[in-house]
């Protein structure tokens, strides 16, 4: 009970693997600059630096990097919030989807993509674009979900021993307030505190 005012300090990344924030965030940063790398390809003659002789060459180029920087910000995204396993599969998912639309992608541009016998325009980017979809929804509901753990407005939740079981109470911010200062004085009210708490357990 005396560590009752770390449960909701701001520490939003306590117990988190660290190891994991960090490839996320290098994840994202390295999806981002992708993004910007392929505008960069496909505006300016930064893809000579690349060796794509042709105009063709630099749009295959420019839509390769930023079709693997989209997924790759989704993926670090997910991995930095505390998600669910189910969210971080339906991410890994649609990045999958992503991959399988960029496949095609190289299969098709340029001779096949909207003239030629076969024309894969419209697939590729339905399958690139139902990835995308999929990946950004679960990635919406892991910072939906986080937001709402750490809404002060809400609800704080801790979770105590009882009689050799670890359950969870909801308490108010006003209630938590009032048992972390309780707590903090050392005034003899902890006791008071405790017994409070089993009281809504054994309820």
């Amino acid at each position: 009970m005396e560590n009752l005012g770390d449960a909701y300090d701001g520490r939003r990344w306590e117990g988190r693997d660290r190891r994991r924030v960090v490839a996320g965030v290098a994840l994202s940063v390295v999806g981002a600059l992708a993004v910007v790398l392929a505008i960069l390809i496909a505006t300016t003659p930064l893809a000579d630096f690349f060796g794509a002789t042709d105009i063709r060459a630099a749009e295959k180029l420019a839509g390769t990097v930023g079709g693997l920087g989209i997924p790759a910000m989704f993926l670090g995204v997910v991995a930095v919030l505390p998600s669910s396993r189910g969210e971080q599969v339906g991410v890994a998912a649609g990045a999958g989807l992503c991959l399988a639309g960029l496949a095609l992608f190289q299969v098709a541009y340029p001779y096949d993509w909207t003239t030629g016998p076969r024309t894969l325009a419209f697939e590729t980017t339905i399958l690139y674009f139902l990835g995308a979809c999929l990946a950004f929804w679960f990635v919406f509901t892991a910072m939906a979900s986080f937001r709402l753990r750490n809404n002060p407005q809400g609800t704080v939740r801790l979770e105590l021993k009882h009689k050799g079981e670890s359950k969870t109470v909801h308490v108010s911010p006003e209630e938590y307030r009032r048992y972390a200062d309780a707590v903090r004085s050392d005034g003899g009210e902890t006791e008071q505190v405790i017994r409070e708490l089993e009281s809504r357990l054994e309820d």
